[in-house]
């Protein structure tokens, strides 16, 4: 199954956070899954460390996409076709991260790994 970690997720899980749920983590480490994060995600981390005291991480920043790599997390592009699913996307939830990584979840028809709630507004599927 292709599987899509939201941001926190994708920290959570690199950093061993125990705020990841055991049910992630196992779908994480499932040799049979595929999982990507996407590339808006690494551009919300950037701005959130850049912001000062929203974010803070026990790696360098500059890790974290070889970090990703090494843990069998492959890094997915914005398209085009990403970007016009949110043109239509209702404002449920406002985050434009959040609204990108819904697209990209529509567009490629995978499940978002994610505690955040707010997902369940739009048609994907959020496991936890």
């Amino acid at each position: 199954m292709n599987l899509l970690l939201d941001t926190h997720t994708l920290i959570w899980y690199l950093e061993g956070n125990a705020e990841l749920s055991q049910a992630c983590q196992n779908l994480i480490e499932n040799p049979g899954n595929n999982n990507f994060v996407s590339i808006a995600s690494f551009w919300e981390i950037a701005i959130k460390l850049s912001i000062g005291g929203k974010l803070e991480l026990s790696k360098p920043f500059e890790q974290l996409y070889q970090l990703a790599w090494e843990n069998n997390i492959t890094v997915l592009p914005i398209r085009f076709d990403h970007t016009t699913t949110v043109k239509s996307l209702p404002f449920n939830h406002k985050d434009p991260f959040d609204r990108i990584i819904i697209s990209q979840a529509i567009v490629d028809n995978m499940p978002v790994l994610s505690r955040d709630g707010h997902f369940d507004a739009y048609a994907i599927r959020r496991l936890w």
